[in-house]
C-alpha cells in the first residue's frame, strides 16, 4: 500500500507540471484538468495533496512552459527575491563539511520518511561538485571550484545564498529546485550549502 502511494504521488506530481503546462497548446479545459489530477490523488492525506496547488509563480511557468516574457519574468525574479529569509545571524557561510553531507543526501519529502528525516539537497544528482566524487548528474551545470572562480567575494557569496534558497529569484523559471522557499532546506542548511561552494577549504575549491 505504501508503495503505491509512493508511485501515486510521483505520478500526480509529475502529471500536475505536465497537464497544466500543456493546457495552452492542447486547449484543455483547466478546471477539467485539475479534477482529473486530483482525482487520481484521493488516498494520500490531506497534507500531501496541497502539493496539487501551484503559487502564483508556478503557475505563470506553467502558463508560458517556463519562457515568460519579459514583464511577467521580471515579476517573478521580484516576487521570488523579496521572500527570501536570511540568516537570523546575518552569517551565510556555514560547515562546508555539513554542507557535503546534505549534497550528498537524497532523502525527505517522502511518503516512508520517518518522523524527523531531515532532508538533503541531493545536490550531486544534478551537479558536479568536489572533483573526486565520480557519481554525479549533468542536469546542471558543472560546480568544480565554483567560489575559486568567483574569488571567494562577498557578493557571490550572497548571490549563492539566494541561489540555493530561491533560484527563481535569480532566474525566472529555473529548473532548480526552490530549496527555501519550499522549506525542503532550512536556512542553516543552506548555509553549509553555500560552504561546499564557498568555502576554500571546501573540496569542491580544490
Amino acid at each position: 500500500m505504501q508503495r503505491h502511494l509512493i508511485i501515486l504521488a510521483g505520478l500526480a506530481l509529475l502529471c500536475a507540471g505536465a497537464a497544466v503546462a500543456q493546457q495552452k497548446k492542447s486547449g484543455a479545459d483547466p478546471i477539467l484538468v485539475n479534477k482529473a489530477i486530483e482525482k487520481s490523488w484521493t488516498t494520500a492525506a490531506p497534507e500531501w495533496q496541497t502539493r496539487l496547488d501551484q503559487d502564483e509563480t508556478q503557475k505563470a511557468c506553467s502558463q508560458y512552459r517556463n519562457s515568460p516574457p519579459k514583464d511577467v519574468a521580471a515579476a517573478i525574479v521580484a516576487r521570488e527575491q523579496a521572500a527570501i529569509v536570511y540568516p537570523a545571524d546575518g552569517k551565510l557561510i556555514g560547515d562546508w563539511q555539513k554542507g557535503e553531507r546534505a549534497a550528498q543526501n537524497g532523502r525527505g519529502g517522502q511518503f516512508n520518511d520517518p518522523p524527523g528525516t531531515a532532508s538533503g539537497g541531493n545536490c550531486y544528482a544534478c551537479h558536479q561538485m568536489a572533483p573526486k566524487e565520480i557519481s554525479f548528474g549533468t542536469l546542471g551545470p558543472p560546480l568544480v571550484g565554483y567560489g575559486k572562480l568567483r574569488d571567494f567575494t562577498p557578493e557571490a557569496v550572497k548571490a549563492t545564498y539566494e541561489k540555493i534558497y530561491d533560484a527563481q529569484a535569480t532566474f525566472a523559471c529555473s529548473n532548480m529546485p526552490r530549496f527555501g522557499a519550499n522549506k525542503v532546506l532550512t536556512p542553516e542548511q543552506i548555509k553549509d550549502l553555500v560552504a561546499l561552494l564557498m568555502d576554500k577549504d571546501s573540496p569542491v575549491n580544490k
